[in-house]
C-alpha cells in the first residue's frame, strides 16, 4: 500500500514506512515532528523542475510529464520503493499545499503503474506454467 501525505500532518501507526520526496526539507517541521524513516531528494523533482512549476495548478500536466521523465532515470530505486510497498505501508511524505497536484502524486501513480506491470507479469508466468 502507498499513500501520501503532507509533512505538516501529524504520523499515524498505519503510516508504515515514510520517506520524504521533496528536495528541500519542508519549513517549520521539525525533524521528530516529522517521524521520517528517510529522505530521498534523488526521487524529487529537478531544482529546475520544482522552481519551473511553482505549484501552477495550469503547468501539472506538463509538470507530470517532465518529472516521469526525471524519475525514469531512478528506475532501480522505484523498482525497490514498489517491492517494499508489498510487504509493507509506504507513505510518501511532500510539503506542498495542494494535494492533488504534487510531486507525491506522480511518484505514487509511478510506482503503482510498476506494481501493476510486475503483478500482470507475474500473473502471466503464473498461466503459462499451469498450461
Amino acid at each position: 500500500m502507498i499513500r501520501t501525505k503532507r509533512a505538516y500532518e501529524p504520523a499515524s501507526p498505519g503510516d508504515g514506512r515514510r520517506i520524504l520526496i521533496d528536495r528541500l526539507w519542508p519549513r517549520g517541521v521539525t525533524k521528530a515532528e516529522a517521524e521520517i524513516d528517510e529522505w530521498r531528494r534523488d526521487l524529487a523533482p529537478s531544482d529546475e523542475l520544482r522552481v519551473w512549476f511553482r505549484h501552477d495548478p495550469m503547468r501539472f500536466p506538463r509538470f507530470r510529464e517532465r518529472y516521469r521523465e526525471e524519475l525514469l532515470e531512478h528506475r532501480d530505486a522505484l523498482a525497490s520503493l514498489a517491492s517494499e510497498s508489498r510487504r509493507r505501508p509506504l507513505t510518501l511524505v511532500y510539503a506542498a499545499k495542494d494535494s492533488e497536484r504534487s510531486n507525491a502524486v506522480v511518484l505514487k501513480e509511478l510506482l503503482e503503474e510498476v506494481l501493476s506491470r510486475d503483478s500482470s507479469a507475474r500473473e502471466g508466468k503464473l498461466r503459462r506454467g499451469y498450461s
